[in-house]
């Protein structure tokens, strides 16, 4: 188990000791510094606590991924969720909205939080469009498929799976929620909303479509270039979904710190726990294992999809999307046990199954 987490251990024993120069820093004092490292701590707790269902569904795409893959998602897919979601996407948010350089809002990040965190926060109705269509499509798009033949909760999956086979159902779907949410806001930011969630529809389209285009050229390539192929379009695939389950945290931690760097080192230790999660989910076999794990995945994703949508009219705490996530999840790693055990129970000459317990 240990060597799963070796790496994130020592990813957090180095942000905590720059939380700790930063904190006496910012501070000067040993309880300031405690506090600091106290947030950090939060932060990535909240992260990992929010994210398992993305460390589940990366698993579905990190399966089919050899191994080299796999260090490059632990190894450059880190540095792309740290800096990229965690401080690069934050000073580009403040920096297009504000109409400033990047050099600019980084001076602003680091000299006035409290207007950085206000433009943020301003920009969460754009962000919502965007991540809430994206992840829409993606948990819509597991259901919807006919080749699907493992339910969980088949009153409900059985018909969307029938409903697969009309052309373009998922996006059709999307555009509708986006349109209906759109008429419960202001004409100005409706306008926002919709233009953000067309942009996560076409970016899952373009990723979709990227991938498509590699594994045709599969057929032509050697053994080499196929493995590279498939790893480059899942490596796509699951940066530009991490991305999208990464918006609600970066804007939600703001509740609990409005500098940039502590949030960034806290996301990031939380970022890092998923990343070894989701290998561990792979080598050890637990999606096949644990048949309906995949399915609560998705059910999270189009639950967070909905919430992404609906917080820019109501106000959702951030508690109630991590409990329905981990809800979900662990009903659905219940039913699996209840399943295997089913299974593994001798059936008498009636079809009863004889339960030794």
């Amino acid at each position: 188990m240990f060597k799963y987490y070796k790496g994130s251990f020592i990813f957090t024993a180095i942000c905590l000791a720059i939380a700790a120069w930063l904190g006496w820093g910012m501070t000067g004092a040993l309880m300031g510094t405690l506090g600091i490292l106290w947030i950090v701590a939060v932060l990535g707790v909240l992260e990992v606590s929010l994210s398992f269902d993305n460390a589940v569904v990366n698993a579905t795409v990190l399966r089919d991924m050899d191994a080299v893959w796999r260090r490059r998602f632990l190894t450059w897919g880190i540095v792309i969720a740290v800096f990229g979601m965690r401080i690069i996407f934050p000073l580009a948010i403040v920096a297009v909205a504000a109409r400033m350089g990047p050099i600019d809002a980084i001076i602003l990040a680091a000299s006035d939080p409290v207007r950085y965190e206000q433009i943020i926060t301003d920009a969460h109705v754009g962000i919502s469009g965007f991540g809430g269509a994206f992840l829409a499509m993606v948990g819509l798009t597991f259901f919807l498929d006919e080749d699907k033949d493992v339910h969980w909760i088949g009153v409900i999956e059985r018909p969307f799976s029938d409903l697969s086979r009309i052309s373009g159902l998922a996006i059709g779907i999307v555009l509708l929620v986006l349109y209906g949410m759109s008429r419960l806001i202001g004409p100005e930011e409706a306008m926002t909303f919709i233009a953000s969630g067309i942009f996560g529809l076409l970016t899952y389209i373009a990723v979709q479509s990227v991938g498509a285009l590699l594994e045709q050229e599969e057929h032509v390539a050697d053994a080499a270039g196929t493995v590279a192929r498939s790893g480059l379009a899942g490596f796509l695939y699951l940066e530009v979904l991490d991305a999208s389950f990464s918006f609600d945290g970066v804007i939600g931690a703001f509740a609990l710190s409005n500098n940039l760097f502590i949030i960034a080192l806290g996301l990031g230790i939380g970022a890092m726990f998923v990343r070894s999660m989701t290998v561990m989910l792979v080598d050890k076999g637990t999606l096949a294992e644990y048949r309906f794990l995949e399915h609560g995945a998705f059910y999270a994703i189009v639950a967070l999809a909905a919430i992404m949508l609906l917080s820019v009219r109501f106000a959702i705490p951030e508690t109630v999307t991590g409990l329905i996530g981990a809800a979900l999840i662990g009903l659905a790693f219940y039913d699996s046990l209840r399943s295997n055990r089913r299974d593994a129970t001798p059936v008498t000459a009636t079809g009863e199954h004889l339960d030794h317990t």
